[in-house]
């Protein structure tokens, strides 16, 4: 199961990198198009900033898995493991809250969004809102994954450092053991 899920979360950086790139090379190529030719192609416009959301919205699950959003640890540092533990709960449970809202607000607004076109592209709309059910569903499955973890008192102490802000080595991580 760690494999397909690394696997697929290798792809979403692939993926990453696919719409940064198409998205730079658009707006490149619309840039040089403006300047050198008076002229412009609408659809990059419109498609560059569907590609920004994707990129935004994607990165964030990413982002999240890997434990890469910024964090308070002003709080975090004063408490020792059950209560850095505890404060890792409860973090989980309001990310959890906020991304199962975002997934049912996404959700509830399917149709409107699935009804209206793009000006340009003629997409549905659905293409650039619907992100939100794979940001809000993704964050929502991380941070039950996580929950269950913590609860079942399967966190790693580099994970607990990790939360706290700590970049401790091997050897200081057993010192504290």
């Amino acid at each position: 199961m760690q494999k397909a899920t690394d696997l697929f979360f290798k792809a979403l950086e692939i993926l990453l990198i696919v719409l940064l790139a198409a998205m730079a090379i658009m707006v490149f190529t619309n840039v040089i198009l403006r300047y050198a030719f008076n002229s412009g192609l609408t659809v990059s416009e419109e498609l560059s900033r569907y590609f920004f959301v994707w990129l935004t919205f994607i990165g964030a699950v990413v982002a999240f898995r890997e434990h890469g959003h910024l964090g308070v640890e002003t709080v975090v540092v004063f408490f020792g493991r059950k209560g850095r533990v505890v404060l890792m709960i409860l973090s989980n449970l309001i990310i959890l809250l906020c991304s199962a809202i975002f997934f049912w607000g996404t959700w509830k607004q399917f149709d409107i969004n699935a009804s209206m076109s793009a000006p340009v592209t003629g997409l549905s709309m659905i293409w650039v809102y619907g992100i939100g059910l794979f940001t809000g569903g993704g964050m929502s499955v991380i941070a039950l994954a996580r929950l269950v973890r913590y609860v079942t008192g399967r966190v790693t102490d580099e994970e607990i450092a990790a939360f706290a802000g700590e970049n401790l080595t091997i050897e200081q991580m057993a010192e504290r053991t």
